[in-house]
């Protein structure tokens, strides 16, 4: 099996077209194994927040795109975004990436070729000379992570992971930063699935 992690340019995670098995338009469901920490109070409620960038993300529109999924699902938890940075009651950082596996059906093909073609359709590739036949799959994951202004304490953290065909792009993160922020405030560290409704 030949796996890939690439670090892929947020413009293609964010541009590329998503293949559902609905299709390329309408509504269908995104699943996503999510997990959650920290130990927030339970009699505090969601305040204001900012995002944070480190110097190399600054003036990105791609991160734009990426910052902006991540504030819809902020939002839908009940925090609101700070005015002024500076008087935000939290700091939040966010992360995406995608990761690239391909398969070939001579790692194992009795299973692993037959078992991506079940779950996602016909292979991505198929050439049928000889160490040529290969299927693949993206794993998508993103992050947050909360932490007090005042103190720069970490306060909760989140994460979802997903798989398809695709590599993601805005709905499909913005999905996957709602799964992750579902469960808040509580945390829940045992990895599960949280299903959300996309519409394209």
């Amino acid at each position: 099996m030949m796996k890939i992690q690439r670090r892929l340019a947020l413009a293609a995670l964010l541009g590329a077209t998503v293949l559902a098995a609905t299709g390329c338009s309408g509504v269908y469901t995104l699943t996503s194994d999510v997990a959650t920490y920290g130990e927030w109070p339970a009699d505090r409620k969601a305040g204001s927040y900012a995002i944070e960038r480190m110097p190399s993300q600054k003036g990105s529109t791609e991160r734009d795109a990426l910052e902006a999924a991540a504030r819809a699902a902020l939002e839908k938890a009940g925090f609101t975004a700070a005015a002024d940075p500076k008087n935000a009651e939290f700091l939040v950082a966010v992360g995406a990436r995608s990761t690239l596996t391909e398969y070939s059906p001579w790692d194992d093909p009795l299973w692993r070729h037959w078992r991506m073609n079940w779950r996602y359709g016909p292979p991505s590739r198929m050439f049928y000379g000889p160490f040529t036949l290969r299927d693949r799959s993206y794993e998508r994951e993103v992050a947050l992570l909360v932490r007090e202004r005042a103190t720069g304490q970490a306060v909760y953290e989140a994460r979802a992971q997903s798989d398809g065909l695709s590599v993601g792009d805005d709905k499909v993160f913005g999905a996957m930063f709602q799964a992750a922020l579902t469960d808040f405030p509580k945390a829940n560290e045992k990895p599960h699935p949280v299903s959300v409704t996309i519409q394209r």
